[in-house]
């Protein structure tokens, strides 16, 4: 069965073709938890199988995108470190990888993301504690303002020793320890 898309009737998928959609639909659906759109994780999937460096044209033709919103999706995925943009160029033009390890883009993306949380809540909660305690200090704040303010402050320190767990994680993250005993290189695990 053809299927008419943009004016143009397209060849059937071959039986592989066909399981890598599966797959590829099957990755968009579940980049909803990674922060990733329906049409970006496609192209995360479209990659990945193609496993090997990619245009924006190459993809812009693969996944019949206009080149802004791919363009966008790039970059999206990019900042979410499932997909690298290399140093060396194809015919001036820039060239673009998906990682392929599963545990390489679970550890890249959780590291990254959990980092930046614990950065911006860390600095937030450093910000504030020492406003929280000249507050309770202060000879003319209300008795139920200083309360609400204790009660503020304990639970920033709570937050404090969570975020510091946390940096705990995302330092074992990044070193791999997490990841000890599987295969990390993909080329090991094809072998």
């Amino acid at each position: 069965m053809k299927k008419a898309t943009s004016g143009k009737m397209k060849a059937p998928l071959s039986p592989r073709e066909q399981h890598r959609a599966t797959v590829i639909d099957a990755i968009a659906q579940t980049m909803d938890l990674y922060g990733v759109n329906y049409t970006f994780g496609q192209l995360y999937g479209v990659m990945m199988f193609e496993d090997r460096p990619m245009t924006l044209d190459e993809m812009q033709a693969s996944m019949e995108m206009s080149k802004s919103n791919m363009s966008y999706a790039v970059r999206a995925l990019i900042d979410s470190k499932m997909v690298s943009k290399l140093e060396e160029k194809a015919e001036r033009k820039d060239l673009y990888e998906a990682e392929t390890n599963f545990f390489k883009a679970f550890q890249l993306f959780f590291a990254t993301k959990l980092q930046r949380e614990i950065d911006v809540m860390r600095g937030a909660v450093e910000e504030v504690m020492p406003q929280l305690q000249e507050t309770i200090l202060a000879l003319e704040t209300p008795e139920e303002e200083r309360k609400m303010c204790l009660k503020d402050l304990h639970q920033l320190k709570h937050a404090i020793s969570y975020y510091e767990w946390l940096q705990q994680f995302v330092n074992r993250l990044e070193s791999g320890q997490f990841f000890e005993g599987q295969q990390l290189d993909v080329e090991q695990a094809t072998e």
